[in-house]
C-alpha cells in the first residue's frame, strides 16, 4: 500500500512540475523603461534571479534585480532597437555556458556563443555560470607546481596548481604579458587555459588571439570575450563564464589555468550596472558589494581532492592600480581574497627591468611548497639577496664603505637581477631556469660584465640543448642534483665561459 502511495506521489509531483513549466514557459513580461543596456520589465511573476529572458527575435536578457512589481534586466545582446512595450519571455533557464572540449581553440562570448567566425558548437552540455565553490572537504593543499615560464616568478614567487595569484600594477607595465607567458608555457603540458578579456578594446583582443595562434597556444586555450563595446551584461558575466569553463576541465580530473584580464574593468561595469538599476554600488552594500562580486568568483579556484579526480583550477586575476597605489579599494579587496600577488612597478619598467616585478611587494603565500624541489634547493636565499639589492645599491651610491663580503653580494645581486630579465612572449623551460640559478650560485657570472649576463646565459642554454640534452632532461625531471649532473652542468657553464665573447667583442 505504501509503495502505491509513494508511486502516486511521484506521479503527481511530475505532473505538477510539467504544468508549472508550461505556465512558466508562457510567462511574458513587457519592457517599461530601457536605456544603456538595462531595462525594467513588468510581468513574469515567477522569474528567478539569473534567469534568461528572450524576445521573439532571439535577443537575450538576464534577470538581475527582482522587485515586487517589476524586474531589472541586463541585455546580453545589442539593445539599441529595444523599446517600451517589447515582450520578453521567461526561458526557465539560468545563464549558462557550453562546457565541452569543443571550446578548445575557440573564441566565444559570455554565453559560449562563438564569435570567431567558425562553425557553431554542437555540444548541448550547459553549465550555469554561477556555481557554488567547492567545500573544504572537497579540497586538498596546493603542492604541485604550475610552471609559468617567467624566471622571476618560478624562482622567487612560485605558483602552484590550484592557487590564486593576483597580478597588479599600473597600466602598460606588462601585466597581460606575464599572463600570456604563463599560457604559452603550457603548450607541452596537460594544462588547459582559459583567457577572459573583459572591457578591452577589440584591437587588443584581436592582437592577443593572433599571438596565441602565432605561438601555437590557441589549440589548448579558450578565449572568452566581452570587449569594451559589448553590453554591460556580457562584461559582468564573462569572468564567471570563464571560471565555469575552467571548472568543467577541473571536474574531469584535468588541470586548468584561468586568466581574468582584468577585474578592475569588471568592477567598473558592475558599478555602472548598479547605478543604472538604482542599487547600492559601494562597499556598504551586501551582497551587492564588489568584494562579494570577486570573492564568489575566485573562491572557485582550488585543487580538488583525489577522490574527486584531483583536478585543479588556477586563477590569475589581473587588476590595475593608479600611480602605484596598491591600497586602493579594488586592489586591497583582491589581495585579501587571493593567495599572493605579483606587483609590477612602473619605476622598474622604465629602468628596463622586464618583467618589472617588485619582489619586495610581491609574495606567494603557498611559497616553496609548490616549487619543484630541485629549483627550491638551488634558489636558497636568492630571494632575500634580490630584495636587499636596492638597499645595498643605495649604500654604495652614497659612497658608504662596503665590506668585501657585502660588495660580493652586491655584485652577485646585480647579476641576478640581470639574469631575471627576459623578452616578452618567450617563456623559459624549467631546465633553463635551474641552469641560470646554478650559474649564479657557482659564481660563474662574477667575472661576466653585468650588461652581458643575458647573452652569456643564452649561450649556456643553447649549449645545453644542443650538446647535453640528457642533462637538461635530468634538471627537469629529478628532485636532487646528483654529482654527475652537477659536474656536467658545471663543465657546460665553464666551457661557455672560456670561449665567451660579448657581442661588442666579437
Amino acid at each position: 500500500m505504501s509503495d502505491a502511495v509513494e508511486e502516486l506521489s511521484k506521479q503527481l509531483q511530475q505532473d505538477v512540475e510539467k504544468v508549472h513549466w508550461a505556465v512558466r514557459h508562457h510567462e511574458v513580461g513587457w519592457v517599461t523603461r530601457v536605456g544603456d543596456g538595462v531595462a525594467y520589465v513588468r510581468g513574469c511573476p515567477s522569474v528567478r534571479y539569473g534567469e534568461l529572458l528572450q524576445r521573439a527575435d532571439g535577443l537575450t536578457a538576464l534577470a538581475f534585480d527582482l522587485r515586487p512589481q517589476e524586474v531589472g534586466v541586463l541585455f546580453l545582446d545589442r539593445s539599441e532597437h529595444v523599446g517600451a512595450g517589447d515582450e520578453l519571455r521567461a526561458t526557465g533557464r539560468v545563464a549558462s555556458v557550453v562546457a565541452s572540449d569543443e571550446l578548445l581553440g575557440r573564441v566565444v562570448d559570455a554565453l559560449g556563443r562563438p564569435v570567431d567566425g567558425g562553425p557553431p558548437l554542437q555540444s548541448t552540455n550547459y553549465w550555469p555560470v554561477e556555481r557554488e565553490a567547492p567545500g573544504v572537504i572537497e579540497r586538498q593543499p596546493v603542492r604541485e607546481p604550475m610552471h609559468t615560464g617567467t624566471k622571476v616568478i618560478d624562482m622567487l614567487l612560485p605558483l602552484g596548481r590550484g592557487q590564486r595569484e593576483l597580478i597588479l600594477g599600473d597600466r602598460a607595465t606588462g601585466k597581460t604579458a606575464i599572463a600570456l607567458d604563463a599560457i604559452l608555457a603550457q603548450r607541452d603540458s596537460e594544462v588547459v587555459c582559459v583567457y577572459a578579456a573583459i572591457g578591452q578594446r577589440q584591437a587588443s583582443i584581436a592582437e592577443t588571439v593572433g599571438l596565441l595562434k602565432k605561438y601555437d597556444a590557441l589549440r589548448h586555450t579558450v578565449v572568452v570575450v566581452a570587449s569594451a563595446d559589448s553590453p554591460a551584461g556580457q562584461q559582468y558575466l564573462a569572468p564567471y563564464a570563464a571560471c565555469t569553463i575552467g571548472e568543467y576541465f577541473m571536474r574531469q580530473g584535468r588541470h586548468a589555468l584561468v586568466v581574468f584580464d582584468d577585474l578592475t574593468k569588471h568592477a567598473d561595469s558592475y558599478r555602472r550596472i548598479s547605478l543604472l538599476l538604482n542599487r547600492p554600488p559601494g562597499r556598504e552594500a551586501y551582497p551587492a558589494d564588489v568584494f562579494y562580486l570577486h570573492a564568489r568568483l575566485l573562491e572557485r579556484a582550488t585543487r580538488l581532492h583525489d577522490s574527486l579526480g584531483g583536478g585543479s583550477l588556477t586563477a590569475l586575476p589581473i587588476a590595475s592600480t593608479q600611480a602605484g597605489n596598491i591600497s586602493s579599494y579594488i586592489p586591497t579587496n583582491l589581495i585579501s581574497i587571493t593567495d599572493g600577488q605579483i606587483y609590477l612597478d612602473t619605476r622598474l619598467f622604465n629602468e628596463g627591468q622586464r618583467p618589472a616585478v617588485d619582489v619586495g611587494l610581491s609574495v606567494s603565500r603557498v611559497g616553496g611548497k609548490a616549487q619543484p624541489r630541485l629549483l627550491r634547493t638551488i634558489a636558497g636565499d636568492l630571494r632575500l639577496l634580490y630584495a636587499q639589492l636596492h638597499e645595498l645599491e643605495t649604500f654604495a651610491r652614497f659612497g658608504a664603505e662596503l665590506e668585501p663580503e657585502t660588495r660580493r653580494r652586491l655584485e652577485r645581486g646585480r647579476r641576478l637581477r640581470e639574469s631575471l630579465k627576459q623578452p616578452r612572449l618567450q617563456p623559459f623551460r624549467l631546465g633553463y631556469e635551474i641552469a641560470t640559478l646554478f650559474a649564479i650560485q657557482e659564481g660563474a657570472l662574477d667575472e661576466v660584465p653585468v650588461a652581458q649576463v643575458g647573452h652569456f646565459l643564452d649561450r649556456v642554454c643553447k649549449r645545453l640543448e644542443e650538446l647535453a640534452p640528457k642533462v637538461l632532461k635530468a634538471l627537469e625531471g629529478e628532485s636532487e642534483l646528483s654529482d654527475p649532473i652537477r659536474d656536467a652542468l658545471r663543465q657546460t657553464i665553464y666551457a661557455v665561459r672560456r670561449t665567451f665573447q660579448s657581442p661588442s667583442q666579437s
